[in-house]
């Protein structure tokens, strides 16, 4: 069963190559969704698929990129719509 949820990460995560990261991990995980830099400098997205791939996904965000500094991620569940692929938005 697929779900959705929603995403913003704090900490040093613009200017890092998180959003380019992240939509490369989604897609080897196999999510559908997006991911974009929000104005006061964290980075929200929504990605839906599987459970296992979802879990993934949130685990890596609290990692991110060798030159990210997460310091929190919100994950909450999401009533997006499925969109096909994921993509980074502007």
């Amino acid at each position: 069963m697929s779900s959705c949820y929603r995403f913003v990460v704090s900490g040093r995560v613009q200017g890092v190559y998180f959003r380019q990261t992240t939509v490369n991990e989604a897609q080897k995980l196999r999510l559908s969704g997006w991911v974009l830099n929000l104005p006061d400098g964290r980075v929200e997205g929504v990605a839906c698929g599987e459970p296992e791939a979802l879990e993934k996904l949130r685990l890596w965000l609290h990692r991110g990129p060798p030159a990210a500094q997460v310091e929190s991620v919100l994950w909450t569940p999401a009533d997006a719509p499925p969109t096909p692929g994921f993509v980074l938005r502007r």
